[in-house]
């Protein structure tokens, strides 16, 4: 397991780090991260030209939003996971 420094503002937007040969293959967030976002994650990674970034959902949510709205689109998606196990 990779032992990276991501701050707790960006760490929180990460739903999923994937990991290939002890490198990161895939990022995953709840939602598109911003330019500066990606840059400074890059900057962690010290990769300039990494480009694995997906979201789980398409539109974008404002800081403010993510801010007032995060526990509950978190609790959300996985509770929609949880249920598709049942089904």
């Amino acid at each position: 397991m990779i032992n990276l420094k991501i701050p707790s503002h960006l760490e929180d937007k990460i739903f999923e780090i994937q990991e290939s040969d002890e490198n990161v293959s895939k990022i995953v967030s709840y939602f598109p991260f911003s330019e500066s976002e990606k840059q400074e994650i890059r900057s962690i990674l010290n990769k300039t030209s990494f480009s694995e970034f997906r979201s789980i959902f398409t539109d974008t949510a404002t800081e403010e939003e993510w801010n007032r709205n995060k526990e509950q689109i978190k609790k959300r998606f996985s509770d929609e996971l949880f249920d598709i196990d049942k089904v």
